[in-house]
């Protein structure tokens, strides 16, 4: 089986075949002896170990029994499905259409209690009009050449978006400076963005922070990520829209998320940006 076109995820591949690895030798077997109670070729332990080749759940089933090590079997398992599943490519996820991805992700919006997103790059997809949505799914349907049901992706979008509206449900969002000045669209349509955008920091369950440019910074601007209560984060690529699960990626991302609200402004001064914002369109 040939790698995983991402470096993240090969980087998960590795990890796991360390952590088999020490089960191995904490066991005391040789490649060969692990082989012979796995009842496979002594190759396959070492392409294992090796990430070259991704272990199936069976092939850990077998490798923590050889080893006495059934314990280990949930972590492993579950660090197994997220390094061949966290990476999907948009090509797969759009080849029928952009409207697919909005309503792929429905049921999650619909679990989660608390949002944290940060972007650094677009207004959040949350946050968009339909003439600002409009806009970017075109560039977006365009650049990677998918089928042009711009207007069912941006229909669907906005339904998705509704949860906004659920007061049971809390969300904090930190923006760069920078996504207030992106020409993505006309001067209209992001004047009308802008405006939506001073209506949404009067939620009562939306906290609202921007980054100036001119912020005296505790961490760098980083790639856009959306995190869902405390058990998974969507982080986007150009290639690619990564889920993670992990607790450690999930703390992490808190953390990253946490430092960079440090930074934002929030109330009059981030109304101030985006009228500053606004001002400029002109």
């Amino acid at each position: 089986m040939s790698s995983h076109p991402s470096s993240n995820v090969q980087q998960a591949r590795e990890a796991l075949a360390a952590r088999l690895r020490e089960l191995r030798l904490d066991a005391g077997l040789t490649k060969r002896e692990l082989a012979v109670r796995c009842r496979w070729h002594e190759s396959k332990s070492s392409r294992i170990e090796n990430a070259k080749t991704p272990p199936s759940d069976a092939d850990i089933h077998s490798w923590c029994r050889a080893c006495g090590a059934e314990d280990e079997l949930p972590d492993l398992i579950a660090a197994n499905r997220q390094s061949a599943e966290a990476h999907v490519q948009w090509r797969r996820l759009q080849r029928s259409g952009l409207r697919r991805v909005q309503e792929s992700t429905g049921d999650l919006y619909q679990r989660t209690g608390l949002f944290r997103v940060y972007v650094s790059d677009v207004i959040p997809g949350f946050l968009q009009t339909p003439g600002y949505a409009s806009a970017l799914l075109s560039s977006i349907a365009q650049f990677r050449g998918t089928p042009d049901d711009v207007s069912h992706a941006v229909a669907a979008r906005m339904r998705r978006n509704a949860v906004l509206l659920d007061t049971s449900r809390r969300f904090s969002f930190v923006l760069e400076e920078s996504v207030l000045r992106y020409r993505l669209c006309s001067p209209e349509t992001m004047a009308a963005q802008l405006g939506q955008l001073l209506g949404v920091m009067d939620h009562q369950n939306v906290a609202f922070g921007i980054i100036p440019f001119a912020a005296q910074r505790t961490v760098w601007p980083m790639p856009t990520f959306t995190i869902f209560d405390d058990t998974r984060v969507h982080a986007d690529t150009l290639d690619a829209a990564s889920t993670l699960t992990q607790p450690g990626q999930i703390a992490l991302y808190s953390r990253a998320f946490d430092r960079l609200s440090e930074s934002a402004a929030r109330g009059a001064g981030a109304r101030s940006l985006v009228a500053t914002a606004l001002a400029s369109l002109e």
